[in-house]
């Protein structure tokens, strides 16, 4: 005679009731491949729509953004208003593949570091009425904004003098490519992934139309996917890694400024969202588990953990403008790099952020309307600003 034993639910741990409810793990890594792959395939769509589109015009289609100004406003305002900056960053290494120019393309990625830090700021806006946990959430908040305006306000002059980004990223592009050559002969094994569905839709579905109209539905659709694939990877990784991702944060923020970089670099590469690492940061610097100056280096790293996503669209691209796509890619990484190394690494730059952030943390916690202010101003009127401007100075 069999004696059935029933655990009653209560007993079973909490991370097995857990795993039972989601699925098994395995499945979510093969979604996460497969919405990999149309990332790619995306990517290889908005390039080959604009080529279809433009022809051999692709650069006169670019050039009413001859101004670098004009493309680091276009990278802040696009970010702020869809809240990714991996979006933004492989929307503009599929505008490079189809002829952006690269001169433009690097202030656009420089203005999708700005953008993103508005989710951290509105997150800490949650903390309003509590008022030192405010002071407290919002200076935490605001000091990765006021990192990205430095790094702005030094790199940008420097790339529109010397170009100096462009520079170093074609150095190291073709250092990767091997050689002076113009094209990714080393990542050609992407090429037979991406280029069926992209010929498919180009040949049949879209045959018959004229070719600015079949250019233009390409880019559209690469776009749309892009914006859904990195919302659904956005999901998947962080109901995968965000447990990992808290603990990675527990056991690492508190260690040091190497160990905050190096860790808020895992995190994001991990959840794939430097608004969702940083966020992630506000509330347990509210409510006092870390300092301010612990959060700090935490938010730097998940500036350059946000440069994997621009790094694996670029592998999608092929042909004559490859090289360009894969350099404006390594450009996102160097100038994040570069700006942990020369604004954190300079003692007296290093300390404009934190006080900058505490003093308007201070003001904002007397009057309210200065955090409403201060959105408006850093993420839509200065940039509207800035583009009139240039225009008139002719930048």
């Amino acid at each position: 005679m069999s004696v059935t034993t029933h655990i009653p639910e209560d007993h079973v741990p909490e991370h097995q009731r857990a795993q039972v409810a989601q699925g098994p793990n395995w499945m979510k890594w093969l979604q996460i491949a497969g919405l990999v792959y149309l990332l790619l395939v995306a990517v290889s769509l908005i390039g080959g729509g604009f080529k279809l589109a433009a022809g051999d015009q692709a650069k006169e289609l670019f050039a009413f953004a001859s101004n670098p100004v004009a493309g680091l406003v276009v990278g802040t305002v696009a970010t702020a208003l869809i809240q990714s900056s991996s979006t933004v960053t492989s929307i503009i290494v599929g505008l490079v593949a189809g002829g952006l120019p690269v001169g433009i393309a690097i202030p656009m990625v420089m203005g999708a570091n700005i953008g993103t830090t508005i989710t951290n700021t509105i997150v800490s806006l949650g903390h309003v009425r509590q008022g030192e946990e405010f002071r407290r959430a919002f200076s935490a908040a605001t000091v990765h904004d006021f990192f990205n305006l430095i790094c702005v306000v030094i790199f940008l002059p420097l790339e529109i003098m010397f170009g100096l980004l462009e520079k170093m990223g074609a150095m190291a592009s073709q250092w990767l490519v091997g050689g002076d050559s113009m094209s990714m002969n080393g990542f050609d094994f992407i090429k037979p992934l991406v280029k069926p569905p992209v010929k498919f839709l180009e040949n049949t579905v879209l045959g018959g139309l004229p070719e600015a109209v079949a250019g233009t539905l390409m880019i559209a659709l690469g776009i749309v996917t892009i914006f859904m694939v990195i919302t659904l990877i956005g999901k998947l990784l962080k109901s995968l890694m965000v447990g990992k991702a808290k603990q990675i944060l527990h056991s690492a923020v508190g260690r040091g400024p190497v160990s905050g970089i190096a860790s808020g670099t895992v995190i994001t590469v991990l959840v794939q969202s430097s608004s969702t690492t940083t966020s992630l940061v506000v509330p347990l610097a509210g409510s006092g588990v870390f300092s301010l100056r612990q959060i700090y280096p935490f938010t730097l790293g998940a500036n350059i953990g946000t440069c994997i996503t621009a790094l694996l669209a670029a592998t999608a691209v092929t042909g004559a403008n490859a090289i360009f796509a894969l350099q404006v890619a390594l450009v996102h990484l160097i100038y994040n790099v570069l700006g942990v190394v020369v604004v954190y690494g300079i003692p007296w730059l290093r300390e404009i952020p934190l006080v900058a952030a505490q003093r308007l943390a201070d003001a904002t916690v007397q009057n309210k309307l200065y955090a409403v202010a201060y959105i408006g101003l850093v993420f839509f009127v200065v940039p509207l600003l800035l583009i009139g401007g240039s225009n008139l100075m002719g930048i």
